[in-house]
């Protein structure tokens, strides 16, 4: 199942995306900055750290990636049919994950 997800989402991040208001606003903090270039390379080419198969969204999971400069970003997505719905994007906080940005702490 989690394979599933992530062909779906690979193959809608290269389609379209659409950013939800959520994502745009976490995505604009001063302190992130995360251009949807970033979004996409995390969506295209991430690696899948917590699935949601049953998220009120639909289908959903949590990524990680690395954005410019190599710093690590964390992208919640949903495929759907024609585009990939992007929920959230943040840096995540080292306190609160393992070093490798793959479990929670």
């Amino acid at each position: 199942m989690a394979e599933d997800v992530i062909e779906r989402v690979r193959a809608t991040g290269q389609k379209r995306l659409l950013y939800l208001p959520h994502a745009i606003r976490q995505m604009s903090r001063t302190e992130r900055m995360i251009a949807p270039q970033e979004v996409q390379t995390v969506a295209i080419t991430g690696r899948l750290v917590e699935d949601y198969p049953d998220d009120l969204r639909g289908h959903s999971c949590l990524l990680l990636g690395f954005g410019d400069g190599g710093r690590p970003i964390h992208v919640v997505v949903a495929p759907k049919d024609d585009y990939l719905a992007v929920i959230t994007a943040y840096v995540p906080d080292p306190t609160q994950w393992s070093p490798d940005f793959l479990r929670r702490a």
